[in-house]
Formats: structure tokens, sequence, C-alpha cells
């Protein structure tokens, strides 16, 4: 494929929604994963909410600690579903320019 061609593609209705789509995804998602996960150093640096105890021995710094592993879990799940559909729209790009796009 030429740079033409790769124009002609980039220029493209399903390319456009395509990459609308990513970002209409995307951006929140990390806007959300920064603000989580930099929440905790900064909320345990500068203030002592998470210093109380939220069960036993326990207190919510850790509860909030742990609760990040579980959220890129689910950040990473809820991609890979979402990137089906992703996957989808560059294969309908592909046949649109007769499988030469990739």
């Amino acid at each position: 494929m030429n740079d033409q061609d790769y124009a002609q593609v980039e220029q493209s209705p399903k390319f456009q929604a395509l990459v609308a789509s990513k970002k209409r995804f995307l951006f929140p998602m990390t806007l959300f994963f920064l603000v989580f996960y930099f929440a905790l150093p900064i909320l345990t640096s500068y203030s002592k909410v998470l210093n109380q105890t939220a069960f036993g021995p326990v207190s919510w710094a850790w509860v909030f600690a742990f609760a990040q592993f579980i959220m890129t879990w689910v950040l990473c799940i809820i991609y890979s579903k979402k990137s089906v559909k992703f996957d989808q729209m560059v294969d309908e790009i592909k046949q649109e320019r007769g499988g030469q796009a990739g």
C-alpha cells in the first residue's frame, strides 16, 4: 500500500467512525484510571481520610490499594470486550479496501 492509499483510508467515513468511537471509549477510561490510580498516593500523602479503620486492623488505604488491582482487571476485561467491536470495524475497512489495508 502506498501513501495515497493510506490517505484514502484515513479519510473514509468508516475509519473516521472507528477513530471517533475509540476516542469516546478510551478518553473516559484513561481519565478514570489516572484519577483512581493517583488518588491513593495523593490521599495518603496529604490527608488522613484513608487512615481510618475499615474493618479489624485494616485501614481504608489498604482497601483502596486492593481495589486498584480489581479496577485494573475490570478495565482490562471491559477493553477486551469492547475491542471486539473495534476489530470488526477494522475488518469492515479492510473489506472495503479489498483486503489491502493491513
